[in-house]
C-alpha cells in the first residue's frame, strides 16, 4: 500500500485513542489530586517500640483512682481514650466541683506536641505527669503518695518488678503513666493516606478545603505532623477570642478536631463551623463566607485518625467529673 494511504490510517488512531482517553477521564468519578511537592503537614510516623510490660502498666495506672489523693478519679475520668481523649466538657470539674480555669486538651497525639498544657508550661510527659499529680485543682495528691499506695497492693508491686525489677518507686511510676501516653498516637487518617499517595483517600472538594486553609494563612501555625502543637501564638490578634487569660497558648494540634468539641482555651466555641468563623475574625481580621467554613470543616474532617484499629470518635454519653492531662 502507497505510504500516503498509510499516513490517515495513522492519524485516525491516534485521534480515536485520544478521544477514548478523554472519554474515560470524563466518565471516572472525580478524585482529589495527589500531593506534588513537599506538603507543610508530615503524616504520623511509626510508633516507637516500647517495652510491653510498661506499656501495660502505663495503661493500668492511667485508669486507677488511687493517682488522686481521695482515691476518687483517674487520668482517664477526663481523657476518656475510648472516644476522643478528652471529654464534652468546656471545663471539667476539680476535685472540689469546681471548674476549671482552661479547657481539657485530648491525650492523643499530646507526646508529639513540643509543649504540654495550653500555656505550654511543661517539656515532658514525665514532667507534666508529676506536676499533675501534685496540682491541688486537678489529683492533688503527689507521686510520693501514690507510690504509698501501689507499694500496699501486691499484685501493682508483682506488675512493677515485672517491668522495672523493683517495687513501686517515683520513677518507675512516672515513666510507665509517659510510657503509655507517647503510645496514644491516632494514624490513619485520610488526610494521611492522601499525604502519602493515596489520592482517592480525600475528596476534591476536602482537597479545596486544605488548599484554602494553606491560601488563608491557618497553616502558618497549625502544621508539622501534629498539625500545630509546635510553637506558641496569641490568641485574640485582631479581634477577642475567648477568655482574655492565658494571652500566649501552645497552638493545639488539629488532629481529630472534628471529635474534640468544645473548642478554644476557654471551651467557647460549641461546634467546628463555630471554631473556624471565630478564628477567622479574630486571627485573620477576615469574616469568611459560609462555603469557605464549609469547605475548611471538610479538609479538617480528614484528620480523623484511629487508634487501636478504629477511628476516632466524639463522646456521645454523658461526660465525667475530671482532671486533666496534655
Amino acid at each position: 500500500m502507497p505510504r500516503a494511504a498509510i499516513a490517515p490510517v495513522h492519524g485516525c488512531r491516534i485521534a480515536c485513542l485520544l478521544l477514548t482517553l478523554v472519554c474515560l477521564n470524563a466518565a471516572s468519578p472525580a478524585t482529589a489530586q495527589s500531593p506534588t511537592r513537599l506538603e507543610p503537614i508530615t503524616p504520623i510516623p511509626a510508633m516507637p517500640a516500647q517495652d510491653p510490660r510498661r506499656l501495660v502498666l502505663g495503661e493500668r495506672l492511667f485508669s486507677d483512682p488511687r493517682l488522686s489523693h481521695d482515691n476518687t478519679h483517674s487520668c482517664s475520668s477526663c481523657h476518656d481514650i475510648r472516644t476522643n481523649g478528652a471529654s464534652a466538657n468546656a471545663h471539667d470539674l476539680t476535685p472540689e466541683g469546681q471548674p476549671l480555669a482552661l479547657n481539657t486538651p485530648t491525650v492523643f497525639n499530646a507526646s508529639l506536641n513540643f509543649r504540654l498544657n495550653w500555656e505550654g508550661n511543661f517539656r515532658s510527659l514525665e514532667e507534666h505527669a508529676k506536676q499533675t499529680l501534685r496540682n491541688p485543682a486537678i489529683m492533688a495528691s503527689s507521686a510520693d503518695e501514690v507510690v504509698s499506695k501501689l507499694r500496699a497492693d501486691p499484685d501493682m508491686v508483682r506488675q512493677f518488678r515485672d517491668a522495672y525489677g523493683r517495687e513501686p518507686d517515683v520513677a518507675g511510676l512516672l515513666d510507665a503513666i509517659a510510657t503509655y501516653e507517647r503510645s496514644l498516637v491516632t494514624p490513619g487518617s485520610r488526610f494521611d493516606r492522601w499525604l502519602v499517595g493515596e489520592a482517592a483517600a480525600i475528596t476534591p472538594e476536602e482537597l479545596s478545603g486544605y488548599q484554602l486553609f494553606k491560601s488563608l494563612g491557618c497553616i502558618s501555625c497549625h502544621q508539622g505532623v501534629n498539625v500545630g502543637g509546635n510553637l506558641f501564638q496569641r490568641h485574640g490578634i485582631f479581634h477577642p477570642l475567648g477568655s482574655a487569660e492565658p494571652v500566649l497558648v501552645r497552638v493545639p494540634s488539629l488532629r481529630n478536631v472534628a471529635t474534640t468539641p468544645p473548642y478554644f482555651h476557654d471551651g467557647s466555641a460549641p461546634t467546628l463551623s463555630e471554631a473556624v468563623r471565630a478564628m477567622g475574625i479574630a486571627q485573620l481580621d477576615r469574616v469568611l463566607t459560609d462555603q469557605q467554613i464549609a469547605a475548611i470543616v471538610a479538609f479538617l474532617d480528614t484528620l480523623t485518625g484511629t487508634y487501636r484499629s478504629e477511628a476516632v470518635q466524639p463522646v456521645t454519653d454523658t461526660p465525667r467529673a475530671a482532671t486533666a492531662l496534655p
